[in-house]
């Protein structure tokens, strides 16, 4: 087979071509026949890798949370800095959403993503959310648990999303965008 994709593996290949697709034609208007077009293969082979559209959008959505949410457990056990720990982070989350050549994060608002199948993913984010608000909240144990800007740091991260969005092809520095995370909380 002529590799048309970037990827190690055929699974990588489909996850490009999809992500590519998603995110300029639209979840709903793709096809996995178009996604197997694009990466040179017959659409039974695709299902050979993943068994539905679904599935392929959860594995695209799971790399873009699952490794931040890794190193954000490993990084709250407690014993570091909160400050240090959040903009460490902040950087990882940032770098971690820029990585794929394709602006994945912006599905992360498809109305698709509230069905069950994303379950898994909307666990993961929601944990990952909780461990910026306690990294937060160590750093300022002024604020009121139920404060809403406890989750400032996690949404100003998030917001590399629509910002990569509206200026395609801008380097974005994700240490600077870290640092504004925290800022935006008195956090120096």
């Amino acid at each position: 087979m002529d590799r048309r994709r970037p990827g190690a593996t055929p699974a990588d290949e489909i996850l490009d071509a999809a992500a590519e697709l998603f995110t300029t034609r639209g979840y709903t208007a793709t096809s996995t026949r178009a996604i197997a077009d694009a990466v040179g293969i017959r659409q039974a082979s695709l299902y050979t890798h993943f068994r539905t559209k679904s599935a392929i959008l959860v594995s695209l959505l799971d790399s873009t949370v699952g490794p931040a949410l890794e190193q954000a457990r490993r990084l709250d056990d407690g014993s570091r800095d909160p400050r240090e720990v959040l903009l460490t982070l902040a950087t990882i989350d940032v770098e971690g959403l820029l990585a794929s050549r394709w602006n994945v994060g912006m599905l992360y608002v498809l109305p698709e993503v509230a069905g069950e199948d994303f379950e898994g993913f909307r666990a993961a984010r929601s944990e990952l959310r909780g461990i910026y608000r306690r990294l937060v909240a160590r750093c300022r144990p002024d604020l009121d648990p139920d404060e809403p800007s406890l989750d400032l740091p996690f949404r100003v991260v998030e917001s590399v999303i629509p910002h990569r969005q509206d200026h395609p092809g801008v380097v974005i520095d994700a240490a600077r965008w870290a640092g504004a995370a925290t800022r935006v909380v008195d956090i120096d």
